[in-house]
């Protein structure tokens, strides 16, 4: 992997148009910090439905970072009392202890303070149901806008997988060519049949990976852009869940050791949102291989390891699985065998050997600060 050329807060990156980006963010993050009041209930809920229907986007990590700080604070202000009936409960005592005193008063007096009384409690009584039909508008509106967003983002991948498994037989060979590792004589290779219509559809495709019993059957996606595919699906739109995307840095034709796949971890179970379920190791058991094919090819693996990691500064001396995309020695390569096995979080009994074909999983992982769960196999057809 390239070195970092540009950094903003806690992340890196590897060109000028990623950097921007990310400074972009983080003016836009600044002006939302100064405007927004993050212990009022209703200002939050209003920013993160602003940022759900993409009223207001992000182009970078820096922005995603923000989106999880965004959703956990209005989570966490769900769970507090809400402010409105504490209120109401102060002006219901407050209106008891007025009727005490009344009861003091001569009949006359009594019947003028009853009825202005009763007066300002049924204007408080409609205020108070006003402002309640407000905010379940709000909630309702939020909650049908966020259904269709994923009813939408659902039937589009359901679509696509329907395009992968109808024949296209019928439809010419599709060919794509190539310079060799040298980059002075070509290659010429063959789509296989089943991604044509969708390699037609966005050249950006470079495979499709499923994992049984689980919402993980989406197409591979493949940018220059390391952040394009974060914020964008299949057909180029902007969505928050993102798309399964192979690191820039990877080849699927002049075969790397190690492909690093990246998927958002979505609450949804969109994306990489179940691929934390290998952290129980009878889930394993039951899923010790993951289909994961090219363009070209077809292919197989089985699950090595399963452990968690973060993204560490570019300083710190330690082993950085993201960085693990080829090696330059057989010594170099069971080194970080062996690093992977000490941090998996259970045993497979599966290892690989030097010129195995290697396949990374990578998600976010909530438990800290840019922590990130992550499954390795190995090809094995």
């Amino acid at each position: 992997m390239t070195g970092t050329r540009y950094r903003v807060g806690n992340h890196n990156f590897y060109n000028e148009a990623d950097y921007l980006n990310a400074k972009k963010d983080e003016a836009l993050i600044a002006d939302i910090r100064k405007k927004t009041n993050f212990r009022d209930r209703k200002q939050v809920q209003e920013l993160y439905g602003a940022m759900q229907s993409g009223k207001i986007a992000f182009f970078s990590a820096l922005g995603r970072e923000f989106d999880d700080e965004v959703y956990e604070t209005y989570q966490a202000l769900k769970q507090q009392p809400d402010p409105q009936k504490a209120r109401s409960k102060k002006k219901d005592k407050r209106a008891k202890t007025e009727q005490v005193r009344i009861s003091h008063a001569s009949k006359e007096d009594l019947d003028k303070k009853a009825k202005k009384l009763l007066r300002r409690r049924d204007l408080q009584r409609r205020l108070f149901l006003a402002a309640c039909g407000v905010v379940a508008a709000v909630c309702i509106g939020y909650f049908g806008y966020y259904q269709f967003m994923a009813s939408r983002t659902q039937n589009s991948y359901d679509a696509l997988a329907a395009l992968r498994e109808k024949s296209s037989e019928h439809l010419p060979d599709m060919q794509v060519t190539v310079l060799d590792e040298t980059g002075e004589e070509e290659l010429v290779l063959t789509v296989l049949d089943e991604y044509k219509t969708l390699y037609n559809k966005n050249r950006s495709l470079i495979g499709w990976l499923k994992i049984d019993d689980t919402n993980i059957d989406y197409p591979v996606m493949q940018s220059p852009n390391p952040d394009y595919y974060l914020t964008h699906n299949f057909n180029q739109e902007h969505d928050n869940n993102g798309s399964i995307f192979l690191d820039p840095d990877c080849d699927i034709v002049h075969r790397n050791t190690n492909l690093i796949l990246y998927g958002h971890h979505m609450r949804s179970g969109k994306m990489f949102g179940s691929l934390d379920s290998y952290s129980s190791e009878s889930f394993y058991e039951d899923h010790k291989y993951i289909t994961f094919d090219t363009i070209y090819e077809k292919g197989t693996y089985e699950v090595m390891y399963v452990f968690r990691s973060r993204i560490y500064n570019e300083d710190e001396v330690v082993f950085k699985y993201y960085q693990f995309i080829d090696v330059d020695s057989e010594q170099e390569f069971y080194s970080n065998m062996n690093e992977m096995a000490d941090m998996s979080l259970y045993d497979t009994g599966v290892s690989a050997v030097y010129g195995d074909e290697l396949l990374t999983l990578s998600t976010c992982d909530y438990r800290e600060e840019n922590g990130r769960f992550v499954v390795v196999a190995k090809r094995i057809e």
